[in-house]
């Protein structure tokens, strides 16, 4: 089966390598750190148009920005290269774009010139004066269509002061085919927890006929192909999302999950270039808390933030042990906040920021309120952190693990050392406490980048003498820490190290034994430093011992089944250290003692094995000699037969799991 999805895609690349008739002008991400070849801007204002590595306007980082300043009034254009439009009547123009109002309103266009831009024909427009993200798809036609070089802009009219600043990307022109349905993405999240997972999928139809049907698969990459036809009713330049009926059961690791949309409206669609999409997901051994990350850019020179500052203050006082706060005082409005920091001046670029207040939680929302705050803290996290800070007369010494349940690939931990209230950065805006400033980042506001492997965790260590930096009282700081990916922005969890206390550092050796008896055993040894009051001991994610002095336990196994077992060491005054994990696949206890009820055969096999059975099979997996679950195949009925020329020479174990429940493990020999 994984054979012939593979087919199939490589088929439809071959039809659309075929398919000569369509047209797309120009089609750019800006998802580089300089400007592409061939684009510019002119009118007033040309000193105001910035690459920004952010992405608000929905698409990869890096991003057109329009900034407020220097002020200009009147119209200013982002410019394509010229592209020819000989025997062209008509094109859509197409772009991502977020606006940070500041106050009123400004009109965007989109306009053409047939003559280097001396004279701009207006094609479209429209006036924003409200902050938010959007997406624009126009079909556009002017005096300047059947010219063979014409540029089209982005126009931009009204004064700059009244926005804080604009962002455009994944800006597109292309003329229609007939039938052309683009599968957009893949609406499954990077990570995901293990178990039952929908799969869902967004069309964009960017032909001139509206979609009747779908017909569309997918494949995680070791499972079969699902493929389902869906109704719709999509008009030209439209969206719509579509769910498949069959979920995915997926175990814990890394999946490339192949998405393809077959048939539009019963037949091939007229460009089958973007009827593709891959994408990799990685699914959780358990999950966590999540405990949302709040920075706050500030200013006690800022008069706006005032009423930010004290919205903040009364979300936070009402939901103690919800949240991670950091805020940066920025050098600006007027003379600028006092306690402000080089470092805070990197994480200002990092989210380009160009007005305060900004307020961002999780490197992504910024309407933060308590319905967002509660979304995001009953979200499931897939890394944790825990650790400790100790300060002797003006020396900080703190130590932090991070742990993941999936593996992050060069994630950045950032650790902010804040004075919780300052009172000596008073401004002009007539506050007198500020909370939560941050005085010091580690090792840099650049942040410590770590690859962590599923299940495992990694450790942070610094000491820092402080007297240099805006402390008032040393016995009034917190230490923020967070996991952040440095290009998307997402954070994957965030937490206060505990105060002047010693590290709880987590178990050791933990490690996973069959028994003769059908049995498991999970043991470990204690911490290498500290006195736990007892562990935690997760099976499958659900806990089945709570603070247990034993360092050991003892569970019921079934042959052919997948178990996870998660230690956390609990110390005095609700303080935990992060969690251990070690993962096993019972592969013989159970189904050596078993009357078997299946036949396999040939056995030693070739090029393929039968499976056949008195009773109806579910499943059947496949694992190697070390336990590692290498296929897995949904079975309906009383028999299967599997392609084993894929596997290497060696010894297998083939578990069957029949329609009631009972799972039984044979071991097979392939030769080659």
């Amino acid at each position: 089966m994984k054979k012939l999805l593979l087919f199939t895609f490589a088929l439809l690349l071959a039809t659309a390598v075929t398919a000569q008739n369509r047209t797309t002008f120009i089609d750019e991400s800006f998802d580089s750190n300089t400007i592409p070849a061939g684009w510019s801007v002119s009118g007033v204002g040309t000193n105001n148009w910035f690459l920004s590595a952010s992405n608000l306007s929905g698409g990869n980082p890096y991003e057109i920005l329009l900034n407020w300043e220097p002020q200009f009034n009147g119209t200013s254009y982002l410019v394509t290269p010229a592209i020819d439009l000989t025997g062209v009547s008509s094109a859509v123009f197409m772009f991502k774009h977020y606006l940070d109002n500041y106050n009123g309103a400004s009109v965007l266009g989109i306009a053409t010139s047939s003559d280097d831009g001396t004279t701009w024909n207006q094609c479209w427009s429209q006036s924003y004066s409200s902050s938010g993200q959007r997406q624009v798809a126009q079909i556009i036609t002017s005096s300047d269509f059947g010219n063979p070089n014409v540029k089209f802009a982005i126009s931009y009219t009204g004064s700059s002061y009244n926005i804080n600043s604009w962002y455009f990307d994944d800006i597109q022109i292309f003329s229609q085919e007939n039938i052309d349905l683009q599968l957009k993405s893949i609406d499954i999240e990077d990570y995901t927890e293990q178990g039952i997972n929908t799969i869902s999928f967004t069309v964009f139809n960017r032909g001139t006929t509206a979609t009747t049907s779908i017909e569309a698969s997918y494949q995680f990459e070791g499972h079969d192909i699902i493929t389902q036809t869906f109704q719709a009713n999509i008009a030209s330049l439209a969206s719509q999302q579509f769910t498949f009926d069959v979920p995915a059961d997926l175990l814990p690791g890394d999946y490339a999950l192949n998405t393809s949309i077959n048939l539009v409206n019963g037949v091939e669609d007229d460009d089958m270039t973007n009827n593709i999409l891959t994408k990799n997901i990685g699914v959780s051994l358990g999950s966590t808390q999540k405990i949302p990350m709040i920075e706050h850019f500030s200013s006690s020179t800022c008069g706006p933030c005032v009423s930010m500052n004290n919205n903040m203050l009364n979300l936070t006082n009402n939901n103690p042990g919800k949240y991670t706060y950091t805020k940066y005082a920025m050098n600006w409005p007027s003379t600028g906040d006092p306690y402000y920091t080089e470092e805070g001046g990197v994480r200002r670029s990092y989210y380009n920021v160009s007005g305060v207040p900004y307020v961002i939680m999780d490197g992504a929302i910024t309407s933060i309120n308590q319905g967002t705050l509660n979304q995001q803290y009953e979200a499931p996290a897939f890394a944790e952190i825990r650790g400790s800070f100790n300060v002797t007369d003006n020396t900080i010494q703190l130590s932090a693990d991070v742990m993941s349940y999936v593996t992050l690939n060069n994630v950045k931990v950032y650790i902010s050392v804040n004075e919780k209230t300052t009172t000596q950065n008073t401004g002009s805006n007539g506050e007198t406490s500020f909370h939560h400033i941050m005085m010091k980042m580690f090792n840099n506001a650049e942040g410590n980048t770590v690859t962590i492997p599923a299940g495992d965790y990694t450790r942070l260590e610094f000491t820092h003498d402080m007297s240099s930096t805006h402390v008032e009282e040393m016995s009034d700081l917190e230490v923020s820490v967070w996991i952040q990916d440095y290009n998307t922005k997402k954070i994957f969890n965030s937490h206060f190290l505990y105060e002047n206390v010693a590290h709880p550092y987590p178990v050791q050796d933990l490690v996973l034994a069959e028994n003769e008896d059908n049995t498991m055993t999970a043991s470990w040894t204690a911490p290498e430093q500290g006195t736990p009051t007892g562990y935690n001991v997760l099976l499958n994610n659900v806990l089945v011992a709570e603070n247990t002095t034993d360092l050991s336990y003892t569970f019921d196994s079934q042959s052919g089944s997948f178990y996870i077992v998660e230690v956390r060491a609990l110390y005095e005054n609700d303080i935990t250290s992060v969690s251990v994990i070690e993962t096993m696949t019972n592969t013989w206890g159970v189904g050596e003692n078993n009357t078997p009820t299946y036949n396999i055969y040939p056995n030693p096999a070739n090029n393929y094995v039968r499976i056949s059975s008195e009773s109806s099979i579910q499943n059947v997996c496949i694992y190697n000699c070390v336990g590692t679950l290498i296929d897995r195949v949904e079975v309906t009925g009383n028999s299967a037969e599997l392609n084993t020329a894929k596997y290497g020479t060696g010894i297998y174990f083939i578990s069957v799991q029949q329609d009631n429940n009972m799972i039984i493990t044979k071991k097979l020999v392939i030769t080659h």
